[in-house]
């Protein structure tokens, strides 16, 4: 149930992910505080679970803590990457900082904290703290987290889109992960699906692997091999998705897509095109195959 308190939770959560995409120079507000400013801001993102517990009688102290707590920390944990890294190679805490975001999301570890179906605040909310520390403290180039569409993401994302579904849909069919259904949607169901996975699933997806974690290997391994590396990632973090055991037809479908995905973000190092390309699979999956 959407009471009053959860939806202004919703928008509270949104705000940040949203400015962000669209004003990516918003990000560059946050220098004009001071040090100790600038850490502690991120200590606002606990007030979506403070609104969304107490309307749903489920708060718990040690909850508020660490959505209080963990963005301080990894915001901290970037301004000294920031400080010891001018060079912008990466370093160690950058990927802790991705290993416990990734991890969290994947192994699902703060979403008791939440109602069963308001369990995706818990994604947006670690994505806004990613982006906080990372865009605007650490200050990471190259990661193209804008998603003013140009005509060009389009064309590159259906690019990679095409190249992927020839290879995908006779080895899904093959080892039987996808099961074709001919049934022709409601054209705003299709739309609705498109828009929902875009943004829930896709940009929040495509920007850890490719705008964070490719971006960062990229500088220390090559293009070539931080793109195989991270469709590798990719791929096993489905390996818990639809199953209570490890999905390794999911993991080595969604591995190739990686590289799919790596190659339109590094086109021209644009979210926006790979996240084309990341909705348009999995809406047609969702759609047709699932």
């Amino acid at each position: 149930m959407f009471t009053p308190l959860i939806t202004f939770a919703a928008l509270i959560t949104l705000i940040p992910y949203l400015a962000a995409a669209f004003f990516p120079k918003i990000t560059a507000a946050s220098q004009r505080l001071p040090q100790p400013a600038q850490l502690l801001l991120p200590a606002i993102l606990c007030l979506p679970y403070i609104l969304v517990a107490c309307s749903s009688h489920t708060f718990r102290w040690s909850w508020l803590a660490l959505y209080a707590i963990l963005p301080v920390a990894i915001a901290a944990l970037m301004w000294n990457a920031r400080r010891t890294d001018a060079a912008q190679r990466g370093t160690w805490r950058d990927y802790f900082v991705l290993a416990i975001l990734g991890l969290a999301v994947d192994l699902r570890w703060f979403e008791p904290a939440w109602p069963a179906h308001l369990t995706v605040f818990n994604k947006i909310l670690l994505l806004d703290a990613g982006i906080y520390a990372l865009l605007c403290i650490r200050q990471l180039g190259n990661v193209g987290f804008n998603l003013r569409l140009r005509l060009r993401d389009l064309l590159i994302g259906l690019r990679e889109f095409a190249f992927y579904v020839p290879i995908a849909i006779p080895l899904g069919l093959t080892l039987g992960f996808l099961h074709f259904h001919a049934a022709w949607p409601h054209p705003l169901r299709a739309i609705g699906a498109f828009v929902f996975t875009f943004f829930f699933i896709a940009v929040p997806e495509e920007l850890f692997f490719r705008g964070w974690l490719q971006n960062l290997l990229e500088r220390r391994l090559g293009r070539t091999t931080a793109l195989a590396v991270t469709a590798i990632l990719f791929g096993l973090s489905h390996w818990n998705k639809h199953t209570l055991h490890f999905n390794w037809r999911y993991v080595v479908l969604a591995a190739i897509a990686g590289v799919f995905y790596g190659r339109a973000w590094r086109h021209d190092r644009r979210i926006g095109a790979s996240a084309i390309t990341h909705a348009s699979v999995d809406t047609i999956w969702g759609l047709w195959f699932r």
